[in-house]
């Protein structure tokens, strides 16, 4: 299956059908296919940046200059259990246990924002008997904002959600039991602190919890992920695939094209470059 990030959404998957139908007929089908609404472009109605001018894209509940802007879609040879869909994209950021809101929004901002700045998904797909979860994620950059670090702190707490998640708690009092999951999307944080910016504390937690593996995929550009301009922020590991501990990884990488011409075409599709892992679900 493939998670695609930063395809705008729309009524009826029109854009998202498109692309499936001209990957089918270069040979690689993905028949069923999934989004939901993102947060960017949703307007809250608060001055949530406080500069004194609304609504701009950064008053939205995540960037956006129109609802349905840059959001996250599935591709995916196996069916979507779609009754088995969780979406807390709607989860306010004042309602994830520890969370800093209260620190960097006005009280009225923090009556309405939400935690996710794009999406946070769990969708299972169907194989065999059973179910293979993603747990899809776009999380906003830690920067772009001022000395009070609004987007650095949410940033962090969006990656929080997944430890809790792991942990058993869920918005909804519903554990997550899976065993046979993987974690993928942009956290949006190097988890070296000699690069780039972010509070890496829940990322560090996150990667070194028993409940997952980090394959650490590696291309041409070793494990970065995002291809930025040098020396700042540089090439960074933003983009993320963690499968479940419990599943067997038999391969992994990130598509840096040492061909110029296919480079060409990389670049000029996103600053991000594939990051793909390969596991067994066995029988």
């Amino acid at each position: 299956m493939l998670l695609l990030i930063g395809i705008d959404y729309d009524a009826g998957l029109a854009a998202l059908s498109a692309l499936a139908d001209r990957l089918a007929a270069a040979g690689a089908d993905y028949p069923h296919r999934f989004a939901l609404r993102p947060n960017a472009g949703i307007p809250t109605g608060n001055d949530i940046d406080g500069d004194g001018r609304w609504p701009e894209p950064q008053d939205a509940q995540g960037y956006g200059r129109f609802s349905g802007e840059g959001g996250m879609a599935i591709l995916s040879r196996l069916p979507v259990d779609g009754d088995g869909v969780r979406d807390f994209s709607g989860l306010l950021w004042r309602d994830l246990p520890g969370n800093r809101a209260a620190d960097v929004l006005a009280p009225e901002a923090a009556e309405v924002l939400r935690l996710s700045t794009m999406g946070i998904w769990d969708v299972p797909l169907v194989a065999g008997d059973d179910r293979f979860h993603v747990l899809a994620i776009t999380a906003g950059p830690p920067v772009f904002d001022g000395p009070e670090d609004r987007n650095g702190i949410r940033n962090e707490d969006e990656t929080a959600f997944l430890l809790h998640y792991l942990d058993g708690w869920s918005p909804d009092g519903a554990p997550f039991a899976a065993e046979d999951f993987a974690i993928m999307g942009i956290l949006n944080v190097d988890p070296d602190p000699a690069r780039g910016e972010g509070r890496r504390g829940a990322l560090s937690a996150l990667l070194s919890h028993p409940a997952i593996s980090d394959p650490e995929p590696r291309g041409a550009g070793g494990t970065a992920t995002a291809d930025w301009d040098d020396p700042v922020p540089g090439d960074l590991r933003v983009d993320y695939i963690l499968p479940a501990a419990g599943l067997t990884v038999t391969g992994s990488g990130v598509h840096w094209p040492e061909d110029p011409a296919a480079a060409e075409t990389a670049a000029t599709a996103s600053a991000h470059r594939l990051v793909w892992v390969d596991v067994d679900l066995g029988e």
